[in-house]
């Protein structure tokens, strides 16, 4: 049964117009009145409808039970990535969803090759948060995740809390230096269900001074191993590790 994000107060009962992104689904779909479907909003559980009425310019729904239905993942995870350039940010945006990530900040370094700002960042911004509704109607997540506004690695660090790690959350940053913990061994010392908020940097990593940053705020270098993966690959690697532990 098709699943269409719908930003609208949904009440069992209600017939409402379905937005146009929405409509322009169905519409795809070529579903026909009487026809069911899965609506979600994006704040808690999803609803059964069917179509009402069918139109080139307006497509209405019957919205039925609700039904209290969450698909996170069992780790709140906010990850926080240098922009990969390209298609390949789009595909992390997409992985992010899927896995279950709850937050993601872009964040431009001194070697990210995607920089955005204006009026461009604000259409990149749109155009991601089109891919996290797709990627969340086909996986099944009925909560969205939010991206943030890309900002710099300096602004982001200027709103970061004090320099310690709350006993509540784990702080880490992906590093290749031979002192970094495999991110394995620090799950172990963790108790499942500890909220991450993970920085990846982007392709050719963070600088040396980036991340000494990051390190004098609390964070710790965890590591992947020893083989140098792409950026978008890191990120969705150690995502995958944290969610599926």
């Amino acid at each position: 049964m098709p699943r269409l994000y719908c930003d609208l107060a949904l009440t069992p009962g209600d017939e409402v117009s379905l937005p146009a992104g929405a409509a322009r689904h169905v519409q795809v779909l070529r579903l026909q009145p009487g026809d069911g479907l899965t609506l979600f909003n994006g704040r808690a559980g999803e609803y059964a409808a069917h179509v009402e009425h069918m139109g080139r310019q307006e497509v209405r729904v019957r919205v039925g039970e609700h039904h209290a239905i969450e698909r996170e993942a069992p780790v709140a995870v906010h990850l926080v990535t240098g922009m990969p350039a390209n298609e390949r940010m789009d595909w992390l945006v997409e992985k992010a969803t899927e896995l279950g990530v709850q937050r993601l900040t872009p964040v431009m370094t001194e070697r990210s090759v995607l920089r955005l700002q204006g009026e461009r960042a604000d259409k990149k911004l749109a155009h991601w948060h089109s891919v996290v509704v797709a990627a969340s109607e086909q996986c099944g997540r009925n909560r969205l995740m939010t991206i943030d506004p890309v900002c710099t690695l300096a602004q982001w660090l200027r709103h970061l809390t004090p320099p310690t790690i709350p006993a509540e959350s784990v702080r880490a940053v992906l590093s290749l230096d031979p002192s970094a913990q495999p991110l394995g061994s620090v799950l172990t010392q963790t108790s499942g269900g500890t909220p991450w908020m993970l920085v990846s940097g982007p392709e050719g990593g963070l600088s040396a001074e980036e991340e000494s940053w990051l390190l004098e705020r609390g964070l710790r270098p965890v590591s992947l191993g020893d083989r140098v993966l792409r950026a978008e690959t890191a990120a969705i690697a150690a995502v995958t590790r944290l969610v599926l532990a």
